[in-house]
């Protein structure tokens, strides 16, 4: 029995050992291409940035006449309106090295700038359209979630909403268009937004 035993902890520990070595490759093989790609990167040159998908707010069709006194809304438009005059581009899900990769490494500040503008306009949008939907301008509301869709926008928060407003509005058969544009997103939250988005298409989600 006891030589059952040791056998059994021999096996046991050369199957540990065998594991951990080959997570141990993995990982060095993992860290061997990432730095393979990262000097690959390093020496792109410069290209165009003219092919972009630019991100364009069309301010004649956002809500800019509604609560304007409001102090919180006043700052959402100064806010807008000054993005509108930047360079805004949706670059979530590519990392630092694809992008020098594609569009070379002197790109890669003009690049981050572009991301983070984007990222500035869909949190503010996000905000405005809670605002008014709490203030009852549900249709405004609606129109700054639908545009911040459009951008392919990756905040969890205006799937939810907008998908309520549809459900709210009786529309509910806009739900699947709302799904197909998050089965193309390029992010991380892809799969808690789809969850949410199907739970209320199922009729299992939350009504507000």
């Amino acid at each position: 029995m006891k030589f059952y035993i040791l056998a059994s902890l021999i096996i046991f520990c050369m199957v540990i050992n065998h594991n951990v070595r080959k997570s141990r490759r993995i990982q060095a093989d993992e860290e061997k291409r990432f730095w393979d790609r990262e000097r690959l990167a390093n020496q792109t040159r410069r290209k165009s940035l003219d092919g972009l998908d630019y991100i364009k707010i069309p301010l004649d069709r956002l809500p800019m006449h509604l609560l304007e006194d409001d102090e919180k809304v006043s700052e959402y438009h100064r806010i807008i309106q000054e993005l509108s005059g930047q360079p805004i581009v949706n670059l979530t899900g590519f990392s630092n090295t694809d992008l020098k990769l594609e569009y070379g490494t002197a790109n890669i500040t003009a690049l981050t700038e572009y991301d983070q503008n984007y990222t500035f306009l869909v949190s503010t949008l996000q905000q405005w359209a809670d605002l008014l939907y709490q203030a009852g301008q549900i249709n405004a509301a609606r129109e700054i979630l639908e545009f911040a869709v459009s951008t392919r926008t990756d905040v969890s928060r205006t799937y939810d909403l907008l998908a309520d407003i549809y459900i709210r509005d009786g529309q509910k058969d806009r739900l699947p268009a709302l799904i197909h544009t998050a089965e193309e997103l390029n992010s991380l939250n892809r799969e808690v937004i789809l969850r949410h988005l199907k739970e209320r298409a199922d009729g299992s989600g939350s009504d507000r």
